[in-house]
């Protein structure tokens, strides 16, 4: 049987104490992609001086988003992040863009769940931003790309579900 690290002992909802753990430097990659039409696209990727900077709005709500995440999400532990990377790469035949966040940090553990909340704020942003152009974007195939840290923890995606191309 699997033991789910947020439930006790008499299986109750709990925060993990990680109070007797070492603090270890910590890596996470993520990424989730956004899908609109092509109008929506071009006004992100056309070199138009009137154009709102989308992307680097985008990019700034995933880092502050980044920051949050230990208020966010109920019993996730607030990380001391060092530093937050946000990519964007643009995608015209296919329409999308893809977020990129890379979260580091030294805690008593991982950044996973920081690199994950940038990744889906940034994308919620730029939906925000584009829906008086496309409302019907979707934020698609949001997951974890790897984590590394100094306790071994580490993780690299595998391609292990058939029914999704990343």
């Amino acid at each position: 049987m699997i033991n789910l690290t947020h439930l006790s002992e008499n299986h109750t909802e709990t925060m993990v104490d990680p109070s007797n753990k070492p603090e270890a430097s910590a890596t996470a990659k993520a990424c989730g992609y956004i899908n609109m039409n092509s109008d929506a696209i071009k006004l992100i990727t056309q070199n138009n001086p009137q154009k709102t900077d989308v992307l680097g709005i985008a990019r700034i709500a995933a880092i502050q988003g980044a920051k949050q995440t230990g208020f966010l999400i109920p019993l996730c532990q607030p990380a001391p992040l060092n530093h937050i990377r946000v990519d964007f790469e643009s995608d015209l035949s296919l329409s999308r863009i893809k977020a990129t966040v890379t979260a580091t940090g030294n805690a008593k553990h991982s950044v996973e769940m920081d690199a994950l909340m940038g990744v889906n704020i940034a994308l919620l942003t730029i939906y925000d931003l584009l829906k008086a152009v496309d409302k019907n974007m979707a934020l698609t195939h949001i997951h974890l790309q790897e984590k590394t840290n100094s306790k071994s923890e580490n993780f690299t995606l595998t391609d292990k579900y058939e029914n999704i191309n990343y």
